[in-house]
This record gives structure tokens, C-alpha cells and sequence, in this order.
């Protein structure tokens, strides 16, 4: 291991919390903008980030300590994600254990806390958006992992550092598995992150909303937590997307302070032009009924077979 794969693997995950509140933040001002309002400055969520974390927190009285652990379980789990998937640069310290398999792994395990705090307290609403979240996560989760097969059998690897070496090579080509694998994978990614049209973020409509249900009885530093782990996995799930799909500009470690400046100014605008495309995507489009998610999720799974079945089919794997 050497000491270009430590720096910029500590770099990336620095950046990562760092730029996770203003990418949100980037993500509602555009929104705003592109409904012919002014919209709140993109560090607002900073802003909010630091008033939270002041406050005291307030605990309902059936709570227990799974209210107090899961915030920070959720955060490491999806900040050990994050520092899986590769940024500006290729070849970093975690590189050998950034697999799909264990990002989707540490992504469930923050999905898992964050149903499990909202049940802890034995709200109505609080049961009803954990309820949701799983219902909706068992059939994201097979189509995320049906994705990642398709990425396995054409750079024969799962590690994401492999995929986009194959893929920056143009290796795999353009195949119709890979525009397959992109829809579910983007429907996924909806998913996963609470937006438009599996979810609405800015609302508070106790009938349809499923993230914001699980956090009504949560506030001050725990709340605060929870914002955090919620923009660094949008920050996650574009920064994944730009790796399988994007993979061109991203530096090797060892290329020097030239190279990781490049491959971060290449990052940047890759992450600037996905969140662009958020916005105009959840500007264009209303929210469906929460009856409405499994079939919009079984779309997305039924995608990623195709896009298996075609690539064991034209690979003579089958």
C-alpha cells in the first residue's frame, strides 16, 4: 500500500462528507431555480447540519437505546460505503475490498437501522414508513444485485475499481445489457435516496411520505446524523453511477498532484452534470402513489434480468 493510495483515499472520503450537504443543497437551489424561483443557497444544508447538531436532542418516553445507536450505525455503515467508491481517483487503499457486493451490503445495513429507530419508538407513522422502506427495498435490492451481475460478466469482476478500468478501455463496447442495467439502476437509485417519484423529500403529507416518517420523533444531533447519512448516500449513489457509467478522467493514485487535480475537476462535473439531471428529472415529473412503487421497482428488477439473460445469452455463458 502506498502512501498516494492513503492520501487520496483520505481525500476522497473527506471530500465525500464534505461535499455531501452541498450537493443536496446544489440539487434543491436548481429545483427552485427551474420553478422560476430564487431557492435557498446551496450551503443551506450546512447551515441546517449545524444548527441541528447544537441542539438537544428529545427522546419520546418508549424509546430506547437503539434510538441513540442506530443514528451513528447508519452513518458509518453508509460513510464506509462511500469511501468504497471511487471519486477522482483509481488504485486507493481501499481499492481491493471495493466490491457491489459489499457496498449493497453496507447500504442495507443503514437501511436496516434507519427502519429499526423509526420502529423503536411505536409510532403509527413510524411503523408505516419502515414498513414501506423494507417492502420497497425487496425488490430494489434483487435489481441492484442482478445489475451488478451484468457488470460482473463483462469486466469479470464486481470490483469497482476493475469495472472502470474495463470500461475506460472500452472493452465491453456499447451493448443493449449496459442501457438495461442503467435504467434499473437508476430506478434503483430513486429509490434508495427517497426521491421523485418513489418519494417526495420536501414533503410532510403523513399519507404518502416514507423517509420523512421514520424521522418525525427524531431531532437535534440525531436528526442531524440522519440529514448527513441521507446526503452522503445521494452523494453514494451519483458518485457509483458516475464510476460504472462515467469512468473516464478518474486519476491513478499514484499520478501525482497533477493528475488527482484533474481527475477531480473531471469528478466535480461529472457529479454537477448527474445532479443537474436530478433536478430537471424531479421538476418534469410528479410523485406516484406509494401502491404504484413496487410495480415502478419491478420494472426496474425485471430490467436487470433482461439485461442478464441478454449478456449470458450473447456471452455463450448460458
Amino acid at each position: 500500500m502506498t502512501p498516494g493510495a492513503i492520501f487520496t483515499q483520505l481525500v476522497h472520503l473527506a471530500l465525500m462528507l464534505a461535499l455531501a450537504p452541498l450537493l443536496v443543497g446544489l440539487v434543491r437551489w436548481l429545483k427552485a431555480r427551474l420553478m422560476g424561483r430564487r431557492g435557498p443557497s446551496p450551503l443551506q444544508p450546512w447551515r441546517d447540519l449545524a444548527k441541528l447538531a447544537r441542539k438537544q436532542p428529545l427522546l419520546a418516553e418508549s424509546a430506547s437505546v437503539m434510538s441513540v445507536a442506530t443514528p451513528y450505525l447508519a452513518l458509518a455503515a453508509t460513510s464506509a460505503a462511500a469511501a468504497l467508491v471511487p471519486g477522482f481517483a483509481r488504485g486507493m487503499a481501499l481499492a481491493p475490498m471495493a466490491d457491489l457486493i459489499l457496498v449493497a451490503g453496507l447500504l442495507a445495513l443503514s437501511r436496516f437501522a434507519l427502519a429499526l429507530a423509526a420502529m423503536d419508538v411505536g409510532t403509527a407513522f413510524g411503523d408505516l414508513g419502515a414498513a414501506r422502506e423494507m417492502s420497497f427495498a425487496a425488490f430494489a435490492e434483487p435489481a441492484f444485485i442482478l445489475s451488478v451481475l451484468c457488470f460482473a460478466i463483462l469486466a469479470g469482476s464486481t470490483n469497482l475499481d476493475a469495472i472502470g478500468a474495463a470500461f475506460a478501455d472500452g472493452g465491453p463496447g456499447l451493448r443493449i445489457s449496459l442501457l438495461l442495467a442503467l435504467l434499473a439502476l437508476l430506478a434503483v437509485a430513486l429509490a434508495e435516496n427517497g426521491r421523485m417519484p418513489v418519494d417526495n423529500p420536501a414533503t410532510h403529507l403523513e399519507l404518502t411520505m416514507v423517509h420523512e416518517a421514520m424521522l418525525l420523533e427524531t431531532s437535534g444531533r440525531y436528526l442531524a446524523l440522519w440529514e448527513m447519512q441521507a446526503a452522503l448516500r445521494l452523494m453514494l449513489w451519483l458518485s457509483l453511477l458516475a464510476a460504472l457509467f462515467l469512468p473516464f478522467g478518474t486519476a491513478p493514485a499514484f499520478s501525482g498532484l497533477g493528475g488527482w487535480l484533474l481527475g477531480l475537476l473531471a469528478w466535480v462535473v461529472k457529479l454537477g452534470a448527474l445532479a443537474v439531471a436530478l433536478a430537471v428529472f424531479e421538476s418534469a415529473i410528479a410523485k406516484m402513489r406509494v401502491f404504484r412503487v413496487p410495480e415502478f421497482l419491478g420494472a426496474a428488477l425485471l430490467l436487470a434480468l433482461l439485461g442478464a439473460v441478454f449478456l449470458f445469452l450473447s456471452t455463450g455463458l448460458a
